[in-house]
């Protein structure tokens, strides 16, 4: 997520799990490809390995680097096509769900990493009907713990 130039490159990554919903956020202080990269291996590879077998981006510069995640932490890594914001539909429905507690003014140089965990937190303790009224919370735990079946 992209905020007011002025404001600086900060900005939010949005990782949202395709089955669950389960979301996490964190805050990117430099919009260059390999500390994203970095950041993302380093907040992913604490999970087992098949809930991060691989990543979808769109086209941007930031994702350049894509590479590194499977060297990183054995992730693929997957491109939309241009122009075709549809195709990461679950990332662009929590994009306006996360607005709701960013907006694009938020100077994120003032929130801490807890501060991003808590709206990640508010975000996976909400009931959503496509899931049966389970929490993505839930949702991905129960992904985790059922045996065979693949997280992507």
């Amino acid at each position: 997520m992209i905020f007011r130039k002025e404001l600086g490159p900060t900005n939010v990554a949005t990782m949202v799990e395709r089955r669950s919903r389960y979301t996490v956020l964190f805050r990117n202080n430099d919009r260059r490809s390999r500390p994203l990269m970095a950041r993302l291996i380093e907040v992913l590879s604490p999970l087992p390995q098949h809930a991060r077998q691989s990543l979808t981006f769109d086209r941007g510069l930031e994702f350049v680097s894509w590479r590194e995640l499977e060297a990183g932490m054995g992730a693929k890594a997957w491109f939309c096509d241009p122009q075709a914001p549809w195709q990461k539909g679950s990332v662009e429905n929590m994009n306006r769900r996360v607005r709701r507690y960013l907006p694009s003014d938020t100077v994120l140089l003032a929130l801490a990493d807890r501060d991003m965990r808590s709206i990640s937190d508010r975000l996976n303790a909400t009931p959503r009907k496509c899931l049966g009224f389970r929490t993505p919370a839930e949702a991905f735990r129960d992904g985790l713990l059922e045996e065979g079946r693949p997280m992507r």
